[in-house]
């Protein structure tokens, strides 16, 4: 791939994250007669999608005028990987710059034969649990369709996974459960899953994505009847008063409403299960109480808890459960008839583990401010 082509120059509108429809109006925009626009749309679909087209020249089966009509007003541009980091376990993480300066990171996690990328969708987090690193920094924006997508161009690019292989794919699944909360910016997670989901295109089956949310439980039920992708639930505790503590969306949307959304999924069966996500903290929510709660608590839900040891940084508030009450923890859950296995905590090195995304960036960016507005130390005498 040209990767000279990769970065967009000034004044440039993205082709990429649009739709059918959004595509045959830009070639309106252009000069095509409105007649053909919507099978030169279909063409246009087929090479960014599919064969992820980082040239305008690349474009085969459109004529020479037009792919210079369109270089001339868009781009195929993908986001500056400002950094690009690969943990000793396989696992990668690049953090992105848009446009405007802001940036955010997704991690692309690889087992033997497949993987998974994990993608934000804001810049930063208004959601504030008080176990996520992520969460201590302020959202700034969400992100816009293009800009959740490009995400996913950015990791194909790097694993040469164009155009859509039909089997075998290194990137064979999306979670949206990196930076923010997903179903804050649902229109935008929305129509980029729907790219990433359509056959003719990346062709990700719904089936192999999963969005996680912290609980916006009104949006729950919309999410399953539109997408009918897989649901995971950050859920971390068992009543209503720590859930609040830690998570303060609870405040909002306790746990039975947010349990009942649950209940009402479209897709939940034996076959789909949600997920619920349980991070492991010590003397907080890990005792065998804890675990009798979470059973009775789900009850009647087809589910599996992931229970997560919790990532620690500097400074953070609380401790990992140790692996005896994790394992007893795990021990009751499934005699109860539900799978729960631990996450195995991938990508630590380069802090790309559940909760860590940006963290590093962002306390470098804070670093180099602080240090530009200090005032400048005075001259030290020299001592002979």
């Amino acid at each position: 791939m040209n990767q000279t082509n990769l970065r967009a120059a000034p004044g440039l509108t993205s082709l990429i994250g649009l739709d059918r429809a959004e595509l045959a109006a830009a070639l309106v925009e252009i000069g095509e007669p409105e007649k053909g626009a919507k099978l030169r749309a279909k063409q246009l679909w087929h090479w960014i999608y599919h064969h992820g087209a980082s040239d305008f020249a690349q474009m085969t089966t459109l004529n020479g005028p037009l792919r210079e009509a369109l270089a001339e007003k868009f781009t195929l541009a993908r986001p500056e990987v400002a950094r690009e980091q690969r943990s000793e376990d396989g696992t990668r993480k690049w953090l992105l710059r848009f446009e405007d300066g802001q940036e955010a990171e997704s991690v692309f996690i690889p087992e033997e034969d497949r993987g998974a990328l994990c993608m934000s969708s804001q810049v930063g987090c208004t959601l504030t649990c008080r176990f996520c690193h992520t969460g201590t920094q302020r959202l700034v924006r969400n992100l816009g369709a293009r800009e959740i997508i490009s995400q996913f161009f950015v990791a194909r690019d790097s694993y040469g996974e164009w155009p859509s292989p039909a089997g075998g794919r290194m990137i064979s699944n999306i979670v949206m459960m990196g930076m923010g909360e997903p179903l804050f910016n649902y229109e935008n997670v929305a129509k980029a899953i729907r790219i990433a989901m359509d056959p003719e295109g990346i062709s990700i089956s719904r089936r192999r994505i999963t969005l996680s949310t912290a609980g916006v439980a009104p949006l729950i039920e919309r999410c399953g009847a539109e997408l009918g992708v897989n649901l995971a639930i950050s859920l971390h505790a068992v009543d209503d008063d720590l859930r609040s503590e830690i998570m303060p969306i609870n405040r909002k949307y306790p746990l039975a409403q947010l349990l009942e959304a649950c209940r009402r999924y479209p897709r939940a069966s034996n076959a789909r299960r949600i997920t619920f996500e349980y991070v492991m903290l010590k003397g907080i929510n890990d005792s065998p109480a804890d675990a009798k709660a979470l059973v009775q608590l789900i009850a009647g839900i087809p589910a599996k808890i992931n229970l997560i040891p919790f990532n620690a940084w500097p400074g953070a508030p609380y401790e990992c459960s140790s692996a005896e009450a994790i394992n007893e923890f795990a021990v009751i859950v499934n005699k109860a008839g539900y799978s729960a296995p631990v996450r195995a905590p991938r990508g630590r090195d380069i802090l790309a583990a559940c909760g860590q995304l940006r963290s590093d960036s962002v306390i470098a960016k804070r670093s180099a401010q602080s240090s530009q507005s200090r005032p400048a130390a005075a001259p030290q005498a020299v001592l002979n």
